[in-house]
């Protein structure tokens, strides 16, 4: 295992702890089987180096690997379970491990075998976790791990500490947070910065007009290599599936006519329900519905947005300001804990309570008028008041 704890030390070694991901704090450190799942370029193994460096436990007892280290060509990862727990081991963090063939009958037999053998690990935000060989579905606990918050973009790149606030803290009290908040930064040139190619940490890593670039290649990597190892798909399914999310570009947000896309493509009403599903398993997409439409996704999705923000500038040459206001409202109040669907009225329902309208600071409350727990998101506004709410300022739910 030599070559393994080598490897472990030339990447702490280049690691800083100065800054952690929200969800660092939050890691659920008494479980004896966590897997940390997220789309590819927000941090996951950054995470667990972070978490290893932090761990009480002496440099014997804790252990890194990469599920694609040349170490598992002729090793398994039970075996070296085996070795690492007969050593003193007691928390083995695995990366990617959906990149390891038998991921899911050999964990199983980890948590089985070891008792007191704790295991972190990560995967594609495409690979369902609980369906694999094995069930692990009564051994294992799932934490997501999703894209930066505004706030956190903040923090990275403009250094500052900056606190999260729960929806209802924002609604109730947005003036006094804006107020307070806009004594340390730009609100409205750092957000537009932020939906263009704020979202991943590479932001803090390459020059902003190579951003772009790397968040394309992103998606061609979700597409490529994580969708194909937890779909299974074969090349000439990642050229279809690439179409599919081509004609998706061309007018998010999206509302599917299923049987005019199936024609298009050459391909089956249940094979292109199929796509959409695995594009939003791997947070390419995401799909919203009208209230009480259920959670088959054999329906037809009332309407498809990018993600995130980064995603549309990346596809798109001009996106849309009014659907990237609500691509950008979505992925924020999603990736806080909230149930998200369309509204009747406005534009979204909130928890089955508030309803919220998304527009330019030019808005009135026409849209809402008359409805309790209604509020205006708007953009280009730096401070609101009542019902208006600053839509920047939804970047500080995580």
């Amino acid at each position: 295992m030599e070559e393994l704890y080598l490897f472990q030390h030339n990447l702490i070694s280049q690691l800083s702890l100065d800054w952690k991901r929200y969800l660092f704090s939050k890691i659920k450190v008494d479980e004896k089987l966590l897997g940390l799942k997220g789309i590819r370029g927000v941090g996951k193994t950054t995470l667990l180096l972070q978490y290893l460096i932090s761990s009480p436990l002496t440099a014997d007892q804790k252990l890194y690997v990469t599920a694609d280290h040349p170490y598992f060509y002729q090793n398994s990862l039970f075996d070296l379970a085996s070795r690492f727990y007969s050593a003193s081991g007691q928390l083995l963090l695995i990366d990617e491990v959906h990149k390891y063939k038998n991921w899911s009958r050999e964990l199983k037999l980890i948590y089985d075998g070891f008792p007191n053998l704790k295991v972190i690990f990560t995967s594609s935000s495409a690979l369902d976790l609980y369906r694999g060989e094995s069930d692990l579905s009564r051994r294992l606990i799932t934490q997501n791990l999703e894209g930066l918050s505004f706030r956190e973009y903040l923090m990275l790149t403009q250094k500052l500490e900056l606190p999260p606030f729960s929806l209802e803290e924002l609604i109730a009290n947005h003036l006094e947070i804006a107020s307070s908040l806009l004594s340390k930064f730009q609100a409205i040139p750092n957000f537009k910065n932020y939906l263009n190619y704020g979202y991943f940490p590479i932001v803090n890593q390459t020059a902003p007009e190579g951003v772009s670039t790397r968040i394309f290649q992103i998606i061609n990597t979700v597409l490529e290599s994580d969708l194909a190892f937890a779909k299974e798909y074969s090349p000439s399914n990642i050229t279809k599936i690439k179409k599919l999310l081509g004609v998706i570009s061309v007018a998010v947000p999206f509302e599917p006519n299923i049987s005019k896309i199936a024609e298009k493509l050459g391909l089956g009403r249940t094979t292109v329900y199929s796509f959409l599903a695995h594009l939003q398993d791997a947070k390419v997409i995401r799909m919203i519905n009208k209230p009480n439409r259920g959670i088959n996704y054999l329906q037809k999705p009332d309407k498809i947005y990018f993600e995130n923000t980064n995603f549309a500038f990346a596809l798109q040459s001009h996106p849309n300001v009014g659907t990237v206001r609500e691509t950008f409202f979505a992925n924020q109040v999603s990736n806080a804990g909230h149930t998200l669907e369309l509204s009747p009225k406005g534009d979204f329902l909130i928890d089955d309570i508030w309803t919220v309208e998304i527009g330019g600071k030019s808005k009135d409350v026409e849209q809402i008028k008359g409805l309790e727990n209604s509020f205006l998101a708007l953009d280009e506004l730096e401070i609101g008041f009542g019902r208006k709410i600053p839509l920047w300022l939804f970047g500080f739910l995580y």
